[in-house]
């Protein structure tokens, strides 16, 4: 799925720290198999709704997703809550990345912008 995959969501749970460890060996993979650095994807953080149980700050997720230059959501699935926001940013990413344009691919292999 990854080798086909034309844009990615990566979900941590914000109510589980070791979620959050998990997604950074995910993120290297799907680098590694696409062999392209700048690959459309998109940081969550899920179960907003859980504030008073939350392990994981939305500063460690903004900083990681300023890492791997690419967007970061909070949503809650079970309140509906970013949902619609984070398809449409992803798609916005997919989208941005097959447009022909002044930037050169970041390479041959995956094409992407």
């Amino acid at each position: 799925y990854i080798k086909n995959g034309q844009g990615f969501i990566l979900v941590y749970s914000l109510v589980n720290q070791q979620s959050f460890q998990d997604i950074k060996p995910m993120r290297d993979q799907i680098i590694r198999v696409k062999r392209c650095e700048r690959v459309p994807m998109v940081l969550v953080g899920n179960k907003a709704d859980l504030e008073g149980e939350r392990e994981v700050s939305c500063g460690e997720g903004r900083a990681l997703a300023e890492e791997w230059s690419c967007p970061f959501l909070e949503t809650s699935a079970k309140h509906k809550a970013s949902v619609d926001e984070l398809f449409a940013e992803i798609v916005r990413q997919m989208n941005y990345a097959a447009q022909p344009g002044g930037d050169e691919p970041c390479c041959a292999a995956c094409n992407i912008l």
